[in-house]
């Protein structure tokens, strides 16, 4: 595949029909199903809305990206893609930078190289801000507390 979808289309979910339609291609085709079969339902299932359908869709790219050199680099951009959507920003990275190393100008892997760094930032920050909360909020307790039982 030249051409790799930005990581906006990952948001985009398949109807349900379409889904249907996909999984029951690749359950006709049995054990063996055909490599773009099975490619092509995986990524409707990581576009899924569904958490165990995202799951389902990346274990089976990692299927394919083991019994198919020749898929790898595409399966490393798709792998990223459903990892980013799980919330795996480690893993996101990984599979992305695997790729950028083959291929250091996809605009797609850059894009979502910046995406991946931009979500890191942001649920950094609302860690820190969560703690910073907390913290702030065992003081106040603790002062309190202190107000309340003085020490002769």
């Amino acid at each position: 595949m030249d051409s790799l979808p930005y990581a906006a289309e990952a948001e985009v979910s398949l109807s349900p029909e379409e889904l249907e339609i996909l999984q029951e291609q690749y359950e006709k085709e049995g054990d063996k199903p055909r490599p773009q079969t099975k490619f092509n339902y995986a990524w409707a299932l990581v576009r899924s809305r569904f958490r165990t359908d995202q799951e389902k869709g990346i274990a089976l790219l990692h299927e394919i990206y083991r019994e198919l050199p020749h898929r790898r680099r595409e399966c490393l951009y798709y792998l990223a893609l459903g990892e980013y959507k799980l919330g795996n920003y480690r893993n996101a990275r990984k599979f992305n930078e695997t790729l950028l190393q083959l291929e250091a100008r996809n605009q797609q892997a850059l894009s979502l190289r910046r995406l991946i760094d931009d979500k890191v930032k942001s649920e950094g920050l609302m860690g820190m801000a969560i703690v910073g909360g907390v913290v702030t909020a065992v003081g106040l307790i603790a002062a309190t507390f202190m107000r309340r039982n003085p020490r002769d």
